[in-house]
């Protein structure tokens, strides 16, 4: 045990720093769209994909980096995803157009795919499981500080250097993090002996139909041809992609995962936070420049008491989570966020007092720091223990999936019923998102009503082992 110990420190001060900044790199945009806007130009339609070529590529390549993390070394995958992310995140800072600029975030998202599932499959094997609660609760809580701090590192950075900057952040780190990872990492590798190419590419081609349907649908019209062939092509290929799924001989996402209903739930709590949760974000974070005129850092400021919560609640609720199940946490989490954002919807205007908005910032702040450590408890305690890293994967990217989605629907809702033109068009577009949104979470709660209060069997049973991969 004493030999161990080292190596499981290395391992979550590593994996959580390099957590830290593909958490960062979701929401630290965020602030800097009005910036990019005025500089790069652009639409609405730029802007969201300013935000959704990260989390579209993130989430597309998610279940892949967990899979050639596999098949090739988890510790040599996350350094390649390293040192991709801070090649693409330099690519960004030196973009010359929002088009460079898109292509640049893509390529962060494919780097963070590789990087994010391997971060708690390393961790997960170099932590006892005794400590594994306390491990998770950091781990959460490093990704609910790079949450936290988005808004508000991209405001400072915005206002008192220039957008490019929250970029460039991310290089020194990572020149630094790729040598440590590759020095003090343990190598190791999965069942998965071959790549699932074809799942990769149906999920990937239709996700992207699916999403860019939906984005064009604000400029188009939802009964325009482009956007109902695009949606119709993306839905087709996702059914070819789950069909695929369950004959493929090293299927990327095993179905049979879902046989376990923790699994199941607890991948439908996190696709309904995310959607919810990230959606609201993207219009959020832009509300206090657009509609109340403050500066970048004066709008990343006020964030806080929304995105700081997680770095305070996530380890306390990765602890409670071994003790009282992760059950009562992601539905009281879902519901506290569903009614900060019904309560949000009635607030907003341009002459909204602040003062106003704190208590349901640290509601919905308080309710995703409840999901985060205890959902990716109950997703480990479904899955035997050499499945983590498909498991995490599958988990991350439709959580992703629901960002991208959430972001494209809320805001064709938002360009239904507002728009830049003044702050008090921007702050009804807002006001007609945010239900939306909340009644997302809403379904969320009820779904984590479906959570095992505890898990009723060991890991190697609780997922039916047949047909695994070799």
């Amino acid at each position: 045990m004493p030999a161990s110990r080292p190596r499981a420190g290395w391992t979550l001060a590593i994996v959580s720093i390099a957590l830290f900044m593909t958490s960062l790199d979701n929401l630290v945009v965020g602030v800097a769209l009005p910036s990019i806007r005025t500089e790069l130009g652009g639409s609405l339609e730029s802007l969201e994909w300013t935000v959704n070529a990260y989390t579209l590529a993130f989430a597309v390549f998610l279940i892949s980096g967990a899979a050639l993390g596999d098949r090739f070394g988890r510790k040599r995958v996350f350094a390649l995803g390293l040192t991709l992310f801070t090649a693409s995140s330099a690519a960004a800072a030196l973009a010359p157009s929002i088009d460079a600029l898109i292509a640049a975030r893509a390529l962060q998202g494919l780097g963070a795919a590789m990087v994010t599932p391997l971060t708690l499959t390393l961790l997960s094997e170099a932590v006892p499981e005794e400590k594994r609660g306390l491990a998770l609760g950091i781990w959460a809580g490093t990704s609910g500080l790079g949450v936290a701090l988005g808004p508000f590192v991209g405001g400072l950075v915005v206002e008192g250097i220039a957008w490019q900057w929250i970029f460039w952040l991310n290089v020194p780190i990572g020149i630094v993090l790729i040598p440590l990872a590759l020095r003090r990492l343990t190598e190791s590798f999965g069942p998965a002996s071959t790549l699932d190419v074809r799942g990769v590419a149906l999920a990937g081609v239709g996700l992207f139909g699916l999403v860019f349907g939906i984005v064009r649908a604000q400029a188009l019209g939802w009964t325009s041809t482009t956007v109902v062939t695009s949606i119709t092509v993306g839905v087709l290929l996702l059914a070819s992609f789950l069909l695929w799924e369950r004959r493929a001989p090293a299927p990327m996402l095993p179905l049979r995962f879902f046989k376990a209903r923790g699994f199941s739930a607890t991948n439908g709590v996190a696709f309904a936070m995310f959607f919810g949760t990230f959606g609201s974000i993207f219009l959020l974070s832009q509300y206090f420049q657009t509609a109340q005129g403050y500066s970048p850092f004066e709008a990343g400021l006020r964030t806080l008491p929304w995105t700081g919560m997680p770095m305070l609640v996530a380890p306390i609720a990765g602890i409670l989570s071994d003790r009282i199940g992760s059950r009562p946490l992601m539905a009281g989490g879902l519901a506290l966020q569903a009614g900060a954002l019904a309560w949000l919807s009635t607030l907003l205007d341009p002459a909204t007092p602040y003062s106003e908005v704190i208590v349901p910032f640290v509601m919905a702040g308080t309710g995703m720091a409840l999901v985060f450590a205890p959902s990716a408890n109950a997703i480990l305690a479904a899955v035997r223990p050499q499945e983590a890293g498909q498991a995490s994967g599958a988990t991350n990217a439709i959580r992703e999936v629901g960002g991208v989605l959430g972001v494209a629907v809320l805001a064709s809702v938002f360009a239904a019923h507002g728009s830049y033109l003044s702050p008090e068009a921007y702050s009804d577009g807002v006001a007609a998102a945010l239900p939306v949104g909340a009644a997302a979470l809403a379904a969320g709660a009820i779904v984590a009503l479906f959570v095992p209060r505890r898990a009723a069997a060991p890991a190697e049973t609780a997922v039916v082992p047949e047909g695994a991969a070799a």
